[in-house]
């Protein structure tokens, strides 16, 4: 839990932000006047979180979810913002099923890709050992088993 109560407020930046959207252009608003609605702003939302919490705990649950948001914005008496919450979750749930989707994609490509390499890997491995073999049947046998110190005609070493 919070130490202090200004712990308990919404950020300053996002708080503006909201304030910015929903005023008309060349509206400007005093620093008293935001610090009001982000302090009122804070209250809602832990209210808000109270109530939700109750109906979990109805539920015999310990995770808040989205019927129960609703469910506490009833309970306050703000019906007029349950359809609008509503559409949010729908737009919410179907942006979080497409990345879902997407990621589900991606990783689909990658497996693909990392088969197809694997068989590129196959194939160059088998192509090596095929080309080792045939180095080896090319290689005159007299060199593999020439005797220490018996080196062929044209080859010097140097030290």
């Amino acid at each position: 839990m919070a130490e202090r109560p200004e712990d308990l407020n919404l950020p300053n930046a996002v708080i503006t932000r909201i304030i910015k959207e929903a005023l008309p252009e060349g509206v400007n608003i005093s620093k008293e006047a935001r610090s009001a609605i982000s302090r009122a702003a804070s209250v809602f939302v832990l209210y808000a979180t109270s109530c939700a919490n109750n109906f979990a705990v109805k539920g015999k649950r310990k995770t808040l979810n989205a019927g129960d948001v609703l469910s506490a914005m009833e309970e306050m008496e703000f019906q007029r913002f349950i359809a609008p919450l509503k559409e949010s979750l729908e737009v919410y749930r179907r942006e979080q099923k497409g990345k879902k989707e997407a990621r589900k994609d991606k990783k689909a490509d990658s497996e693909e890709q990392d088969k197809s390499r694997e068989e590129e890997n196959d194939e160059d491995d088998e192509r090596m050992e095929e080309e080792e073999q045939n180095d080896d049947e090319e290689f005159p046998a007299k060199f593999c088993a020439a005797p220490m110190g018996s080196i062929p005609p044209g080859f010097h070493s140097q030290v």
